[in-house]
């Protein structure tokens, strides 16, 4: 095999590699506890973890785990601004449909509707596979 590097140059970086990866071997055996644990058992000479006292906790109420309050009742106001809303769009929906109605065949909205393609479909792609099924 032709490399781009000199033998010597790959000799040493693979070396460098192997002290690396056995040096963080050796680490993690010096480092290990002389006793693994089982799980829920408890270490020798900890007397267990102090109850946080957490002064922004706040405990569950009804409403949370039911889901959002209620919403509020709308102000005289809101309710005049809302309904102006709606009157707006709907009288934008009617110029819309009258301009469509008296436009010529072939023109939209917004402009030229493009034509028609012709010749022959696309072929048909086969439907993607489900994310649950596995790669072939």
């Amino acid at each position: 095999m032709q490399w781009s590097m000199p033998h010597r140059v790959l000799q040493v970086v693979a070396g460098l590699i192997v002290l690396v990866a056995v040096s963080a071997f050796a680490m993690g055996v010096i480092n290990a506890p002389q006793r693994g644990r089982m799980p829920g058992e408890k270490a020798p000479g900890s007397a267990g973890a102090a109850p946080i006292a957490a002064a922004e906790a706040t405990p569950l109420s009804q409403e949370r785990i039911e889901g959002a309050p209620p919403p509020r009742e709308l102000t005289p106001e809101e309710k005049e601004k809302a309904e102006a809303d709606k009157e707006a769009k709907q009288e934008a929906a009617e110029a819309a449909k009258e301009a469509a109605a008296t436009a010529p065949p072939g023109v939209t909205a917004q402009g030229v509707q493009p034509p028609a393609p012709t010749g022959p479909p696309p072929p048909e792609t086969p439907p993607a596979p489900s994310p649950d099924e596995a790669p072939h």
